[in-house]
């Protein structure tokens, strides 16, 4: 799956955020190694939703954009 970050660089490095995953949010020393940072974010993010709704009536669906 693609997701859209959004980097904002700092003196002290980068701080990455994912729009479409409120609270999902990383940081590193360098561009490459805050996106490597919220990948594993973003897997950990889907995974505590994934145990959220176990159980529930879940389904997908297909959006044109």
């Amino acid at each position: 799956m693609k997701y859209r970050i959004a980097l904002h660089h700092s003196e002290e490095g980068y701080a990455v955020s994912v729009p479409g995953l409120p609270g999902c949010w990383s940081q590193g020393l360098t561009e490459q190694e805050a996106i490597h940072n919220i990948q594993d974010a973003i897997r950990d993010y889907l995974a505590a939703v994934d145990d959220e709704i176990k159980g529930q009536d879940v389904r997908e669906i297909d959006v044109a954009v």
